[in-house]
């Protein structure tokens, strides 16, 4: 594997990351907007049934696991973030979460690692097939069978090793797009 390549994967993937998220900090929340929170420095059973799509109530609210309603409406993505952040520690649930926050308005994209859990990513017009894998943090170039996109029903396969040296692959996605990354 070229370590190079994976650094610049893995320098890309930050870049999106932080243009994602510069992106979705600047408008308020409001009832019926959709979320996706993901949360990480807590048991990974817990952060599995945590991290996911949320809807924003009629009232305004998100319910948490051990926590139950949370206010989101009239916060920005940044700020929604603090503030689970806090409601677990004022629960006492957990000493340490780190929540991030996506607004979902744009759609979403699912990456699926063997079968296991989506991880719902905020869709982003700039968002590519290598990227988008190297964001979820699950990819390595083992040769353990294709990478598949599917669009609109339709199934596309890449063998991960011409992922690495063919940057053609790296194609725009879409909306609703699904990743299937073999493990």
């Amino acid at each position: 594997m070229n370590a190079r390549f994976l650094l610049s994967i893995v320098a890309l993937a930050l870049c999106v990351a932080s243009t994602v998220e510069a992106q979705n900090t600047k408008i308020a929340l409001k009832a019926g907007d959709r979320i996706v929170l993901s949360i990480r420095g807590i048991p990974a059973e817990d952060a599995s049934q945590i991290s996911k799509v949320y809807d924003i109530s009629d009232g305004g609210t998100i319910n948490l696991m051990n926590v139950g309603e949370v206010k989101a409406a009239g916060f920005k993505p940044s700020e929604l973030q603090r503030v689970v952040e806090q409601a677990y520690i004022k629960h006492e649930v957990y000493l340490f979460p780190t929540v991030t926050v996506w607004d979902a308005r744009a759609g979403l994209i699912y990456v699926t690692h063997s079968g296991r859990k989506n991880f719902p990513v905020a869709y982003d017009p700039q968002m590519t097939f290598l990227k988008t894998i190297a964001l979820t943090g699950r990819f390595s170039f083992r040769g353990n069978g294709p990478i598949k996109l599917i669009r609109n029903g339709v199934t596309t396969e890449f063998k991960d090793k011409d992922l690495g040296t063919d940057p053609s692959h790296d194609i725009k996605l879409q909306a609703d797009d699904q990743i299937i990354v073999p493990d």
